[in-house]
């Protein structure tokens, strides 16, 4: 049995890792059907009673709908089987949108799909819930090193079964409001700015013996990724919204480590959350032709907390991998977001 090291990372941590690298044995809550709930995410019984529960799996119809939905799920929690050919990268839907995207406060995608179509500012058009899909493969699933180089085309089924899998999921909500439990939650201003030398700390005691001591995530004996990589060529790209640190501080904070949510300290938080996203990742997509590191950080990077254009450790944070394709970059004016 491969023993996995982790300061702090605590035994039970140490041995399911163990369990899960070398016997593929992935309990349910690392699959996306039962994550713990964020202790973080409700202050007070109020709040836990305004949040909405989703249907219960058992729950699909057994219909032409209920196939639909069945397979927007499968392609949920293991994009890259179930939709091969459009990510680039050793991400799954579920890895950000925890249970399936039920998990309140990690983006649930119940609470998305009923407040599209909306204006977005990231690209400056309304956005319908394809769209969106679209710019998650885009960035977060870093398709432009798809095998098919880019994302779903619009029109393709596996937009139409993941629509079929939020709609069903949001069944009972109203349609142009945001419900509690949205998004990845409210997180405080820290009170120290943030630091990467801190945050290589809470790394270190906490993520480490998941993600692995390198951020590269880890694999089962078959192969199989079971903790995905927090940075390098197989994460989410410069695009993505988790690259900035506001949102993966605020991620963190509600929901990881993930047999823990909401140990860390709003502090480690966002330590933590810099520490992470100040390292090399795949280039911003749009990043193409002559326009520089310096050109994305004036047009797409200035306005937020994030990494993008500094030089760490004597790397310019932008510049992707030599082997990068830049055979998928979106469309001018295509500038939808992960």
């Amino acid at each position: 049995m491969r023993v996995i090291l982790a300061v702090g990372g605590g035994l039970a941590l140490v041995v399911l890792g163990s369990l899960v690298v070398d016997y593929g044995l992935a309990p349910s809550w690392l699959t996306g059907q039962k994550a713990a709930r964020s202790t973080a995410a409700a202050d007070g019984e109020g709040e836990k009673a305004k949040l909405f529960t989703p249907p219960d799996e058992s729950a699909i119809p057994d219909d032409e709908f209920g196939q639909s939905v069945r397979r927007g799920m499968a392609i949920f929690l293991d994009t890259g089987t179930n939709a091969h050919d459009f990510v680039g990268n050793d991400l799954s839907c579920s890895n950000c949108h925890l249970d399936a995207g039920r998990q309140a406060y990690s983006a649930p995608m119940w609470a998305a799909y009923p407040v599209y179509p909306k204006y977005r500012s990231k690209n400056k058009m309304v956005n319908t819930m394809e769209d969106r899909i679209k710019g998650c493969f885009t960035y977060s699933m870093n398709a432009q090193a798809s095998p098919s180089g880019g994302p779903p085309p619009y029109g393709s089924d596996v937009y139409r079964d993941l629509q079929a899998y939020f709609f069903w999921m949001s069944k009972g909500l109203p349609t142009g409001e945001k419900p509690e439990g949205a998004g990845f939650g409210k997180i405080d201003k820290p009170e120290k700015e943030p630091s990467r030398e801190r945050g290589e700390a809470v790394f270190a005691a906490n993520c480490a013996v998941c993600h692995g001591a390198d951020g590269q995530g880890q694999k089962d004996i078959n192969g199989k990724v079971v903790f995905p990589p927090l940075w390098g060529p197989r994460s989410y790209n410069w695009g993505a919204g988790m690259h900035k640190v506001d949102a993966a501080a605020a991620f963190i904070k509600h929901n990881m480590p993930l047999s823990q949510p909401g140990k860390l300290s709003t502090q480690e938080a966002w330590d933590v959350a810099a520490f992470v996203d100040s390292h090399p990742r795949p280039k911003d997509p749009r990043q193409v032709g002559d326009i520089t590191v310096e050109d994305g950080l004036k047009k797409w990077h200035h306005s937020h907390d994030g990494f993008y254009g500094q030089t760490i450790d004597g790397v310019l944070l932008g510049t992707g991998f030599p082997q990068e394709s830049q055979a998928a970059a979106p469309a001018a004016g295509d500038n939808s977001g992960g």
